[in-house]
């Protein structure tokens, strides 16, 4: 890079004060810290440090753009000035978790490492700022916030679906495993456990030339290596196995056990998942989920951000409302056709709280008949009375199953969609912005693979309907007065209180939505729309970044207000009075109305957004 002159004290001083958290430190301190930071410059693409290297010191970086890489070489972060990295291995053993590269010519100012563990010693907002185990905790000690691909072993041991039985218990017992991932042409084929050959082997007096095939689990259930490990622990509780293969594209990557989880503490959301997911009626449920709002409070306290609260909590939903499917079945009989139960709403995005109600749909398979819908209008019945009963209410839209409108063969769905898109009129753009956040919760799910991709590209192409969904998310604006007030509800029950949920984060939910339209995007949660947006280059990455700090501001602020209610012995509600928070806190909220007003304005006027 172009030689470029030190900083000077000065100017080193000027531009830690604009940093936090050393903008806490008192002049006397700064100038002491100020003087033991090391500058140093990278060109384009050079490496800084690589995985295990021994970390130097905190890197702060003043100029250019930094890229973060995970143990996986899977890109992080993408980091601008005033950001910090390498902090979480200098917490550790001092040896680097991750890798880091210049993208473009970059200065950093390097803190040596004895010198920042005793910042954070002697300073409570450093402390707190590089708090990994509190607030901002994002690694692996955590299942709801640890990728599986970070949870498996090594590379898996496989056998073919020919394999003896008697060579497959000779490979475990080499290995001092408990699983074999059965693989033919490259691709998963099915799995063999230690239990398949007891209990299927042993058990049955089988001869020991038998071939895997016939004792192993064929398609097993597998996960793909971005989902968390909460997914794994919760779909284990749910379906009583110990074993999780990880698939990527149909490549087998490796497997998650029970023992694999053995450190990690995410019980408490998984103890839930399994009551309800053992439960024989809505009724034995009901003592269940009436505890989440604790969870959420127990959630909260422990610094878990609020995609993750979010997420686990939906994850009891999803298993209550596959329960009651099943219930379902043994009740009725086994369906005439195929069908797959869709949750839409906060359940659809993965972002129920300590209050929700039930937005949900059925599809049915093109070969239903007349006939067949008494069965179905029962199901749906069944389902939606229970979850009614366990604390889901029944929706006030009748956006259910158990309204015909909304328990269609999937010939029918697919006219929804293309006569929204088609011709939106106001009550198109309002149904649209429902069902646009359909995710399949039990049943069929080919059934919805087709019509999702279908959608998206054909809502994509349509910018008089983009414009018009758009149009309708400008409804709901966030609550800004004048002078660097709030507008609070004027009247009723709420008077004076903020409505966190319809002027708070719904308007983020619907800007997160057109992006997903305009782009194509598969997710339906809210902020990996949003990261998918800005991956996709849909949105300004300075947009991007205030967007999503500005939606987090708000989703946690709903979260700790809720959290407060319940610890008040009250009903968790979307309701605050801005009074309850500290100026600053006030203060950071009114900010992040203001990016997202800004956000609106631009699409308003036809600049897009950000």
């Amino acid at each position: 890079m172009t030689e470029t002159p030190a900083l000077s004290e000065d100017g080193l001083l000027a531009f830690l004060r604009s940093v936090h958290p050393y903008d806490s430190l008192d002049d006397t301190a700064l100038a002491d810290l100020a003087r033991r930071f090391e500058q140093r410059d990278y060109d384009a693409e050079t490496a800084i440090y690589a995985l295990n290297d021994p970390l130097d010191g905190l890197y702060l970086i003043y100029a250019g753009e930094v890229e973060v890489r995970d143990a996986h070489d899977a890109p992080v972060s993408l980091l601008g000035p005033r950001n910090s990295f390498g902090e979480r291995g200098l917490l550790r053993d001092g040896k680097a978790v991750t890798s880091a590269k210049a993208v473009r010519d970059t200065r950093v100012l390097v803190l040596p490492r004895a010198d920042f563990q005793a910042m954070i010693a002697d300073n409570a907002a450093a402390r707190r700022f590089f708090d990994r185990s509190g607030r901002r905790r994002r690694d692996s000690d955590d299942l709801g916030t640890s990728r599986v691909s970070s949870l498996m072993g090594g590379t898996p041991v496989t056998c073919t679906p020919d394999t003896p039985v008697r060579e497959a218990a000779q490979l475990m017992a080499e290995r001092r495993i408990s699983s074999l991932c059965v693989v033919e042409d490259g691709r998963l084929a099915g799995i063999v456990t230690v239990r398949d050959l007891t209990g299927k082997v042993v058990a049955r007096d089988l001869p020991t030339d038998t071939p895997v095939r016939a004792v192993m689990t064929a398609d097993p259930l597998h996960l793909s290596p971005r989902a968390i490990g909460s997914d794994v622990l919760h779909a284990m509780q749910e379906r009583g196995i110990g074993h999780i293969p990880i698939v990527d594209d149909g490549k087998l990557l490796g497997v998650v056990t029970q023992t694999d989880l053995m450190r990690f503490q995410a019980l408490s959301s998984a103890t839930l998942v399994r009551e309800v997911a053992t439960a024989q009626s809505a009724a034995e449920m009901v003592p269940v989920t009436a505890r989440i709002p604790q969870l959420l409070s127990q959630l909260v306290s422990l610094g878990h951000r609020h995609e993750t609260v979010t997420r686990l909590i939906t994850d009891i939903a999803d298993a209550a409302t596959r329960r009651l499917l099943t219930l379902a079945e043994r009740e009725l009989g086994p369906p005439p056709v195929r069908y797959l139960w869709l949750a839409c709403g906060s359940q659809g995005r993965q972002e129920q709280t300590g209050v929700s109600d039930q937005d949900n749909c059925l599809m049915l398979d093109d070969s239903v008949s007349e006939a067949d819908d008494a069965y179905f209008e029962q199901l749906a019945r069944f389902v939606s009375d229970g979850l009614h009963a366990i604390g889901y209410v029944y929706c006030p839209g009748d956006m259910m199953a158990t309204n015909p409108r909304w328990r269609q063969p999937l010939r029918v769905w697919r006219g929804y969609f293309r006569d929204w898109i088609d011709a939106p009129n106001p009550e198109a753009q309002m149904l649209a912005s429902v069902m646009f956040d359909l995710r399949p919760i039990g049943g069929a799910f080919e059934l919805f693979e087709g019509l999702h991709g279908e959608t998206l590209k054909r809502a994509s192409k349509n910018s008089i309907f983009v414009a018009h969904l758009a149009s309708n998310a400008l409804k709901h604006t966030p609550p800004l007065g004048l002078l660097r007030g709030f507008a609070t509800i004027r009247s009723g029950e709420h008077k004076r209180q903020l409505d966190l949920k319809h002027a708070g984060v719904v308007p983020v939910v619907d800007l997160a939505r057109i992006y997903a339209l305009q782009g194509r995007l598969k997710p339906v949660n809210t902020r990996a729309r949003l990261e998918a947006a800005g991956a996709a280059k849909l949105i300004s990455q300075q947009g991007g970044e205030d967007l999503l700090a500005a939606y987090d501001t708000i989703a946690e602020t709903r979260l700790r207000h809720q959290a407060r209610r319940v610890e008040q012995g009250a009903p968790p509600d979307n309701y605050m009075a801005p009074e309850e928070l500290p100026q600053l806190e006030r203060s950071h909220l009114r900010d992040a109305f203001v990016v997202v007003k800004g956000l609106q304005s631009s699409l308003g006027h036809g600049r897009g957004v950000g």
